[in-house]
């Protein structure tokens, strides 16, 4: 085995693991920078931890390969609170810190505080690695960590507050790259024939089945075997918003999505259901809308790659672990039923639920105010998308719009969208960017999401990712406008001092700062400036003026 330091092994081991950008905030390894260099792998500095732990958390979502972000020590507990989104939506992160050394802890040092219980909140592996005799075994596992099962983040605590202690020793060390564990998912396990055999029965024989499909699915890529089950069984369709991508919106099944961020008609039918089929998702509050849609006491068969998943929040009838893609291509192998008669009658309600909530949209989404509405503003970027785009959503409202409101219409379209913590679009589309340089990346978010890390379109101008920021822009939180005027008891003096800000010519920052600004203030206008943000050659940001009555329709409940 060569002798070498922990930097270079640091370096070589991103390398053969297919990381091709470190997000880091100054100084973590700076040892390894020259190797880094060497070996071609971008070192993104940004302006926050929370900035490049979300840009590794888009990265991480979508190339399926580890995000790597780095903090010294003064900043971890910064990179850990930032780390809840990767661990939310299931993303492989790898994070490194700098830890003061072992006597320096437990004694007032200087800007330290105690790492562990931070990370162990936001991350699937948290470790200390004090010795370099330590690091092939940790950083290994890390990677194996935040790939296998359910993907998430993985920390490494490297001893010295920039991991100098690592970094600057030697050993002889032999960097090994376990193939399986460069992407998700790692490996692709299926159910017991007779698990697969139950559940199809159930599904068959179910009067009224419902899909819903997780970001399992996405991580899978099961894209192709979702549609092929449910148009063997005739099923509808609700995707989570992890999800949105992988069944066509169009499809006479498909539904929307269902839970809080939800289209009505979706709510309905996983309501009306009398059967629903989880797969690879977490049942979680948000598809749930906090485990009302459905009730409890519905029959359930769930499918996921964690076993601890299978009947987390609903007793289940059949559970499957196993990896959902794999999983789909085995039912589909064994269906030897027909679905029950009455199955053309609950897709035909279906159908009928999807098209009365379409119509119930339509005058807002074709209307030709200004400011514009922001249904309008989803109508255009659906219609003006490019085919092999990747859609980045920030949280509340955007969530909300863009999951509610945006139809892909290539199966080559992506989407990836905030699993928490407002602001996280913009960091993330860089991050998404670097890892798909080829492809049209737009982030969607409003002007309130904007100030979180607006100093992150600098990273990306300063490293040329050229991102497209559309910001429908309304002057305030209006997300928050209903709470502060029942607190109020109306819309008194006062109930707007939490939700209404200042307006902003956002067009003008980014031109002030090197980017490339243009303002859109009515319907129509959106297509020659998203042409042009895709056309800059630089980060691009596209300031929608909106109505500020544009508010998200809360979810539907029985």
């Amino acid at each position: 085995m060569p002798l070498m330091t922990g930097a270079r092994f640091i370096a070589e081991t991103m390398h053969g693991y297919g990381v091709t950008h470190f997000f880091l905030m100054p100084v973590i390894i700076p040892e390894s920078m020259p190797d880094l260099e060497r070996l071609g792998i971008q070192r993104v500095m940004g302006h926050s931890e929370k900035g490049v732990a979300y840009m590794a958390d888009g990265y991480g979502r979508v190339s399926g390969r580890a995000g790597v972000c780095g903090a010294q020590s003064v900043g971890a507990a910064n990179l850990a609170a930032a780390l809840q989104d990767a661990y939310l939506g299931c993303s492989p992160v790898v994070a490194l810190t700098g830890r003061l050394t072992q006597n320096q802890q437990h004694r007032n040092a200087y800007q330290e505080v105690d790492h562990t219980d931070p990370f162990n909140a936001t991350t699937k592996y948290n470790v200390m690695v004090d010795s370099v005799e330590e690091l092939p075994i940790f950083l290994r596992q890390a990677f194996r960590e935040a790939t296998s099962g359910t993907p998430g983040p993985s920390h490494l605590d490297l001893s010295g507050i920039a991991g100098g202690t690592i970094t600057g020793s030697k050993m002889d060390m032999e960097v090994v790259v376990e193939d399986a564990f460069i992407e998700t998912p790692a490996f692709r396990p299926e159910p017991d024939v007779d698990s697969v055999r139950a559940a199809i029965k159930e599904l068959a024989n179910a009067e009224r089945p419902i899909i819903v499909a997780g970001g399992g699915v996405k991580t899978s890529g099961a894209r192709v075997e979702l549609i092929e089950l449910a148009e063997a069984l005739q099923i509808p369709v609700a995707t989570a918003l992890n999800a949105k991508e992988t069944f066509p919106a169009d499809h006479p099944l498909a539904v929307g999505t269902p839970g809080s961020y939800s289209r009505e008609c979706a709510n309905r039918a996983v309501s009306e259901a009398d059967l629903i089929f989880y797969i690879g998702s977490h049942t979680g509050g948000q598809v749930t809308n906090d485990w009302t849609v459905p009730r409890q006491g519905v029959r359930v068969v769930q499918l996921d790659i964690n076993p601890a998943e299978l009947g987390r929040s609903y007793p289940i009838s059949v559970g499957m672990q196993g990896d959902v893609k794999a999983s789909l291509r085995k039912i589909l192998l064994n269906i030897d039923v027909t679905p029950s008669e009455s199955r053309s009658t609950w897709v035909g309600h279906v159908q009928e639920l999807v098209s009365n909530w379409r119509a119930s949209v339509e005058t807002h989404a074709n209307s030709d105010a200004v400011p514009m509405r922001p249904e309008r503003l989803c109508k255009e970027l659906s219609d003006l998308l490019p085919g092999n785009s990747i859609l980045v959503s920030d949280t509340g409202h955007s969530g909300i719009w863009t999951g509610t409101m945006v139809d892909f219409k290539s199966p080559e379209q992506s989407y990836i969208r905030c699993a928490g913590s407002l602001g996280w679009g913009i960091p993330a589309a860089i991050g998404a960017k670097a890892a798909a340089p080829d492809r049209p990346v737009i982030c969607f978010t409003g002007d309130g999401g904007v100030w979180y890390h607006w100093t992150e379109l600098e990273t990306a101008l300063r490293n040329n990712i050229n991102t497209v920021t559309l910001i429908n822009n309304n002057a305030s939180l209006n997300q928050e406008r209903g709470l502060n005027e029942r607190i109020y008891g109306g819309a008194l003096p006062g109930s707007d001092h939490m939700w209404k800000l200042r307006e902003t010519d956002f067009a003008a920052m980014a031109e002030a700062m090197g980017c490339f600004g243009i303002t859109v203030t009515k319907p129509g206008e959106l297509d020659s400036a998203m042409d042009q943000a895709l056309n800059a050659g630089r980060p691009a940001v596209i300031d929608v003026k909106t109505d500020i009555e544009g508010i998200a329709p809360g979810p539907w409940t029985s």
